[in-house]
């Protein structure tokens, strides 16, 4: 990664994989909501990537999958983790703790996917209410930081709409953005400069999961259903 320390570098790692993340449910500010196996291995990767750069302070998120991470990459860096409730989850409002599958089944789903700049969530935020709160607090945090590098962990949602605005790209189009897993993605902020370093890198580039191949039926029995 190329950077220049008189600017602020601001690395935004998004939290490891939970068990809500497989389910695709929104978890939104649901307490309990804790790393799996596969997340802290996810977690403990990315802060061995990230342990030989000069970083200097670790925000986090409140919530504890993000401090669950942030815990990781402070580790190696002997350092201690401030959180930062300005770059915490979506509130989902009613949304919050049901299936995706079920919510896709919704009409406001269409507004959400293609015009999300006019949704706000029954009793919670609306999106652009979220990247304002975000960019405010990137913003800030590039004013304390100038010449640092310093980690925020967050989550996909936060990120997509933090990368959108200093991508110059219209919050409608916020969702072509991938946020995986314990990815990390690079701002460089300075005095009129702006410059997105990375986008959701979590490591070497992997092979697509490969597709289960349909069972044939025999006739004797039904194939088995697919989980």
């Amino acid at each position: 990664m190329c950077y220049d320390l008189h600017m602020a570098i601001i690395l935004l790692v998004r939290h490891g994989e939970n068990n809500w993340v497989k389910e695709h449910r929104l978890a939104g500010w649901i307490p309990g909501v804790v790393l799996n196996e596969k997340g802290h291995n996810q977690a403990q990767a990315q802060a061995e990537r990230l342990s030989k750069l000069p970083i200097t302070t670790i925000y986090s998120s409140p919530l504890e999958r993000c401090v669950e991470t942030a815990n990781h990459l402070a580790e190696p860096l002997d350092l201690g983790v401030r959180l930062f409730p300005e770059m915490g989850e979506v509130r989902y409002g009613e949304w919050e703790g049901e299936p995706i599958k079920e919510l896709a089944k919704l009409k406001e789903w269409h507004t959400i996917q293609h015009v999300p700049s006019r949704f706000e969530f029954p009793e919670g935020e609306s999106l652009r209410g979220v990247q304002t709160r975000a960019v405010n607090a990137i913003e800030s945090l590039a004013a304390k930081h100038s010449d640092e590098m310093v980690i925020v962990v967050s989550h996909a949602d936060v990120i997509k709409l933090t990368l959108a605005h200093y991508l110059g790209m219209h919050i409608d189009l916020f969702q072509r953005i991938v946020v995986s897993p314990a990815s990390v993605s690079a701002l460089a902020l300075g005095e009129g400069s702006v410059r997105v370093l990375r986008i959701n890198d979590d490591g070497p580039l992997q092979p697509p999961p490969k597709r289960e191949e349909k069972k044939e039926d025999s006739g004797d029995e039904p194939a088995a259903k697919k989980a």
